[in-house]
């Protein structure tokens, strides 16, 4: 059961551990944007689909955000690099920035983000 303010994402067999991503939409900073949801090493982690480099998504191609050896997220555009389970660039052009977490939550019905201040439903 989901918590009253929570928006489903997927079920949790949607996602496999260091396969395709979910994406979702919501209102980033007011604006439309995109998130994504990968499971790595067992747990859903979730974000904001754009580079800290550049404001450009991630996926190679819809859900792909994992590189070659599914260890970290890349940015298909300028290939940073980012740990899955902080967001932090660990290599590329934006080294020491970070993906915007966006808070997701999995039960055993589905994976759900938790809106906030600065992510909301679209309308």
């Amino acid at each position: 059961m989901s918590e009253a303010n929570e928006v489903y994402i997927c079920g949790p067999d949607a996602l496999v551990d260091g396969g395709n991503g979910v994406r979702f939409p919501v209102v980033a900073f007011g604006d439309e944007a995109t998130g994504f949801v990968v499971r790595h090493g067992g747990k859903v982690y979730g974000y904001l689909n754009r580079c800290a480099h550049v404001p450009v998504e991630l996926d190679w191609f819809k859900g792909e955000f994992f590189e070659s050896s599914k260890l970290y997220l890349m940015c298909s555009t300028h290939g940073a690099i980012y740990a899955p389970e902080t967001g932090v660039c660990t290599g590329g052009p934006c080294r020491g920035g970070r993906l915007r977490p966006i808070a997701v939550r999995e039960s055993g019905d589905g994976v759900y983000w938790q809106p906030d201040q600065h992510f909301q439903p679209p309308k």
